[in-house]
């Protein structure tokens, strides 16, 4: 005789708050529903299986535009003095609405919780008068002023005049305490010459929630 087996199984699981759920013994392998989505115990750890973006998540992009530093009001370099890179977000769009990764206000680039995973984009155009010895630093730093080591990248100007130039480039970090605390800020310094930045742009996705 075959052997009959089950096509389909049906398991409903209740409906629990989050508070809820955080109260519950970590047992491993076990499914729980909330209004955040569902989560599961995986190596004596609740991970969130769905959804894994979206409103709810913290998961998400959010694009912002400076509209202080343009074409016709450029950001100026003094040689060897570094400034933060400003970004007024005078033009903010997002994946959904009332996600944020970053302060306006103070130009902190924001983070919610340690270990979170970041990919920040950064683009402007810039100048200098003299491309022989001129060149910019970019450079993330924490909220102490400790910067991201490897969260920065060295800007050669290829031709002097003052001919215009587009920076675009792509950075993955995660978050430390400090950084969750404090906030970071983009730093630039224009080295060996006088320089300009323009058209500034952050766009900023959270790729991995700890939480």
């Amino acid at each position: 005789m075959a052997n009959v087996y089950n096509t389909a199984y049906r398991v409903k699981v209740d409906t629990q708050t989050e508070a809820e759920r955080l109260t519950y013994n970590i047992e491993e392998g076990a499914f729980v529903t909330t209004s955040a989505g569902v989560w599961t115990v995986h190596n004596g750890e609740w991970v969130k299986i769905y959804p894994q973006a979206g409103a709810g998540t913290g998961l998400g992009w959010t694009r912002y535009d400076d509209t202080v530093y343009t074409s016709s009001s450029k950001l100026a370099l003094a040689d060897g003095v570094k400034v933060t890179l400003p970004n007024n977000g005078g033009n903010i769009v997002r994946s959904y609405t009332g996600i944020d990764y970053y302060n306006t206000s103070t130009t902190k680039v924001l983070a919610d919780t340690i270990n979170d995973v970041y990919v920040f984009t950064v683009t402007f155009k810039y100048s200098a008068p003299n491309a022989n010895q001129t060149f910019l630093r970019l450079q993330l730093e924490g909220g102490n002023g400790a910067p991201y080591e490897r969260v920065g990248q060295d800007i050669s100007v290829g031709k002097g005049n003052d001919v215009e130039h587009e920076f675009h480039s792509v950075f993955q970090y995660y978050v430390d305490s400090d950084f969750v605390t404090n906030g970071a800020t983009w730093k630039i310094t224009s080295t060996g010459g006088a320089a300009s930045v323009w058209d500034i742009i952050y766009f900023i996705q959270k790729t991995q929630s700890y939480a």
